[in-house]
Formats: structure tokens, sequence, C-alpha cells
């Protein structure tokens, strides 16, 4: 049981899930079995929810950018018959990031619907005490729900990407990054900054979550069964992500950028926060 392994044990199970080891792996190199270490994911994954809600308040973010990522719980979509679990199937996770301190303040699990987008963006207007500056793809259910949230003098900018060519016709570029050959900002409300319209910080953190979440990873065999598991495990990728990682760039984690925490944290503090 999870709740019997030694601290230092737990740390190392906790440490290899939040840098993206598969729980197989994982139970090679400890020894530990398969079902203690994804009990101790899910236990340490939602005290990671529960201390994300606490401590992403009051904060200050002047350039949000609001993107999704794609994964699946038990099998894909298309899958998908009548009389399965409605939690099967495909699901999304909404998230935020702020340009500036790479803070992640808010995210989301569930279907893409119009409904989820509108809590998310409800969600995140309600831990920002300043006006952002909000910029999103062409994802039309953010239109309305951005206004709802922040009212319509926000300033709201979208971004649509135009690629130039046709994974039909060339099969061999299937998966690669299709070519970019023009991009159209379009100001939504209010007076956004035309050239801060933009996704990129966002799309570079969607590929560090793919990156240390194996559920998320695509082109293997990597996936969740239940959507609490993946419920856990994206919560411990995003409280890693802002209190434990250092970023390149900033030299610092994004909480202390952002002025959340005023010390880095290793994962031995993150388990001891949420246990």
């Amino acid at each position: 049981m999870e709740n019997v392994l030694k601290t230092e044990k737990q740390i190392a199970v906790i440490s290899a899930l939040a840098e993206g080891s598969s729980i197989r792996s994982i139970e090679r190199m400890t020894g530990i079995n398969r079902n203690t270490i994804m009990s101790l994911g899910v236990r340490v994954g939602q005290g990671c929810a529960k201390l994300l809600d606490e401590k992403m308040r009051d904060l200050t973010c002047n350039q949000l950018q609001l993107d999704e990522l794609w994964g699946f719980i038990g099998k894909k979509e298309r899958q998908v018959l009548p009389t399965d679990n409605p939690e099967l199937g495909d699901v999304w996770t909404f998230c935020a990031i702020d340009a500036e301190t790479k803070l992640i303040p808010s995210f989301k699990v569930g279907k893409r619907t119009a409904v989820n987008t509108q809590e998310f963006v409800k969600d995140i207007a309600s831990r920002i005490k300043n006006k952002p500056q909000i910029s999103t793809d062409g994802f039309r259910k953010y239109v309305d729900a951005v206004e709802m949230a922040f009212g319509a003098d926000v300033d709201y900018g979208m971004i649509i990407k135009k690629f130039g060519h046709d994974f039909e016709t060339e099969p061999g570029r299937r998966y690669s990054a299709p070519e970019v050959i023009g991009v159209e900002k379009t100001a939504m409300c209010g007076r956004p900054v035309k050239y801060l319209i933009s996704t990129s910080y966002i799309e570079r953190a969607n590929g560090t979550t793919r990156q240390h979440m194996k559920r998320l990873s695509r082109l293997t065999y990597a996936f969740s069964k239940k959507l609490v598991n993946f419920e856990a495990a994206v919560a411990l990728h995003f409280a890693y992500y802002n209190f434990v990682r250092t970023h390149g760039t900033l030299k610092m984690t994004p909480a202390m950028a952002a002025d959340v925490e005023r010390t880095f944290w290793s994962v031995g503090d993150l388990v001891e926060a949420v246990s």
C-alpha cells in the first residue's frame, strides 16, 4: 500500500511519474507493484488539484494564452459504443498560460463542449485580479466564454493559422509538423495589442505536457482507462510544472516568477504539501 511506503520511495515514484516514466517502467525500476504506484499517483494527484486550487488565487497575469490538448479515455471516440460509459472516448485538457511568468493558473479536463469551455474561462477569471490580454486559436466556443467571464471590454484576440500541405497528397509528412503559410490575427473584443495576439507559449507548454505525461504521448500505447486516473495525472503534472520544474529561460519556477512562491520546491516538498 502507498501509505506504508517509505517517504523516499514515494518521492522516487512521484519524481518518475512527473518526468514522464510509465507505470510499468517504474515498477521494473523500483520493484513496487503497479497497483501501489497507481494508487499513490492518484492520491498525490488529487492532492495537487487541491493545492493548485488554493495557491492559484489573486494572480496578476498580463498576457493569457488559452488552448486545449486532446487525449482519450479507454478508447478513441470513433470506437465508443452507445452502451459504453460516457467517460470513455475523447477527453480534452483545457489550459491557460501567462506568457510573461509561464505560470499555468488554471486547467480543466472534460469534453470539448461550450459548457466546459465557459466553466474553464470563468475559473480563470475568478483567479486573476487584473485585466489581462487574452489570446486563443480559432476555437469559436471561446468567443462567448471569454465575454461572459471577463466582460465585453476585455482585450481578446484570436489567431488562426493557415497550413500549406495536404496530408492526403503528402503521406510521407503525416507525422511531421505542417507548414504554416499564413497567420490571421483578429481583435474579438476590446483593443488587444496585435503583435501580442499569439498562442506560441501555450503550444510550447502543450509539448512539455505531452513529453511529461505518458497518457498524452502521441503514437504510443499509453492511455488512461479511467477518467479519475487521467485527472490526477494532469493535476500532478501542472503542480510539478508550476512549483518544481525550473523554467529554462526564467531560471526559476513559474510560481516564483508569478510571486506565488518565494523558493524552489523539490518533489519531496510537493509530496509533503499534499499529504
